[in-house]
């Protein structure tokens, strides 16, 4: 049967996820903040830069922002995973970068460390209960992926992926200014010059979705954050370009496995 659960913490920077999955399947997808999973039983299969991938208890997976990926259960009775979400610019601030022009990087996608794993896990469970004080709630994060960064993080430049006379990180901005508003093919060809044509094609060659796909998961992705944040879920279709909200619960249930109201 799969469960999801959604936790916020005192950092607001930080949610926490625990869930089980058995017939719930995550289509291509990406996300905006880092995702780092820990699978605590069971298999899960999984497709990400280019490659087919397994990961099973014990492991770490981490998934970067703006990464495209699928998910599902290799087998019929399912995996169970803790997972952090966490916002990019606060990695920034633990490896104190000075530069906007660089970012955090992690140098392996699925991590076996038994001794790390516990550390997560342990982490996981602290963020999620009531009984620590203020300070350590505070601290622990910090202390906590200092030591993930430590062993795998590493510091690049950003990269930057050309889409006409634009990029592709330049376009999202776009977007994510303009969630609510009906937005054109043509007016996003014209904005790279480029022809409609050109634009659905080269676009879809190097993010590997369509537009319109792309700007329905910016969507959700961002109506995520607004209902951790205490949003309604009538504000929150609104805010980001939905018809109404039936329509909003009907398309974050069948990306999320739960419906708006559980988070």
């Amino acid at each position: 049967m799969d469960q999801v659960k959604y936790h916020s913490t005192q950092n607001e920077n930080i949610g926490l996820i625990q869930a089980s999955y058995q017939r719930f399947t995550f289509r291509k997808h990406f996300h905006l903040d880092f995702h780092i999973g820990l699978i605590t039983k069971g298999q899960q299969k999984f497709y990400s830069q280019g490659t087919s991938h397994t990961v099973g208890k014990g492991q770490v997976v981490i998934m970067p922002p703006d990464e495209l990926h699928d998910g599902s259960s290799m087998y019929s009775n399912g995996y169970q995973v803790r997972i952090f979400s966490i916002d990019p610019r606060w990695f920034s601030e633990l490896a104190e970068l000075n530069s906007g022009s660089d970012q955090v990087q992690f140098r392996q996608l699925i991590i076996s460390n038994p001794t790390l794993f516990q550390h997560m896990i342990r982490l996981h469970q602290a963020l999620g209960t009531h009984n620590l004080s203020q300070l350590a709630k505070d601290c622990l994060p910090y202390e906590g992926f200092e030591f993930l960064f430590r062993h795998y993080g590493t510091i690049q430049p950003k990269g930057t992926v050309p889409l006409g006379n634009q990029s592709i990180s330049t376009l999202k901005d776009y977007l994510m200014e303009n969630l609510a508003q009906p937005v054109k093919l043509e007016e996003l060809s014209q904005l790279c010059e480029l022809s409609p044509a050109q634009f659905q094609r080269h676009f879809k060659a190097k993010v590997g979705l369509t537009p319109y796909a792309w700007l329905s998961r910016l969507r959700l992705e961002y109506g995520f954050k607004l209902l951790k944040s205490g949003v309604s879920g009538t504000e929150v279709a609104h805010q980001i370009g939905f018809y109404d909200q039936a329509h909003f619960s009907k398309a974050f249930k069948a990306s999320y496995g739960i419906s708006p109201s559980k988070i």
